[in-house]
């Protein structure tokens, strides 16, 4: 009895480590192929979530501008560091214009993510580069979008992410990464890779914020 009790205890630390391995290896790739918006509104009032819109909204159009030829990761990073006080420029407008003394600070970094939805792909839990604007006491609901590969330029108010949008995303994230954030596979069913990655990310996330 023990014997097939010990065998059992390795077998399901062998399949724990191996899932743990696979998440690493695929979040990794994941993470270093993406590069995201982040807007943190100064709380979660009516007026400052709106707010926090028109500031999503100037910085985008600014940033279509910059980056529309941008073919890798690292020239939109580079693009968006050299232009970072123009980011923080246009926000901090854009909340005066508005009736608002509200601080806006601006930075790049990376920082640590929950599972986000966009349309009908999803990005699951971890830590992610990304170009973090936060307005006033930054404590409201934020929005966020996926600078590269460009996702932050398309209308995901019917839930489906374009297919010409899709087609950029698995070009530059790989196939593997791509069957990861689609939330569905060809049946319909729930990705359940997703869900193991997702599994594990939240732990580590968990971790790292304690």
């Amino acid at each position: 009895m023990k014997k097939y009790l010990l065998l059992l205890i390795v077998s399901v630390a062998f399949l724990l480590l191996s899932a743990y391995s696979y998440v690493n290896a695929v979040s990794s790739n994941l993470a270093d192929s993406v590069f995201r918006l982040h807007v943190i509104a100064n709380s979660d009032s009516e007026e400052d979530q709106n707010l926090k819109y028109k500031v999503r909204d100037s910085l985008i159009e600014y940033m279509n501008t910059l980056t529309n030829e941008m073919n890798t990761k690292d020239e939109v990073i580079e693009i968006a560091k050299n232009h970072l006080e123009d980011f923080k420029n246009i926000a901090h407008n854009v909340v005066n214009e508005n009736g608002y003394d509200y601080e806006v600070n601006v930075e790049i970094g990376n920082f640590s993510f929950p599972t986000k939805t966009y349309g009908d792909i999803s990005f699951p839990a971890g830590f992610y580069d990304a170009l973090r604007v936060k307005i006033g006491k930054a404590e409201g609901q934020n929005w966020w979008c996926v600078m590269f590969p460009p996702l932050c330029f398309v209308d995901v108010t019917s839930g489906v992410v374009p297919e010409e949008s899709k087609e950029n995303l698995e070009e530059n994230l790989g196939d593997e990464e791509y069957s990861i954030i689609s939330e569905t596979d060809e049946n319909g069913f729930t990705n359940i890779k997703f869900k193991i990655i997702e599994f594990f990310e939240n732990i580590g996330t968990k971790l790292a914020n304690n």
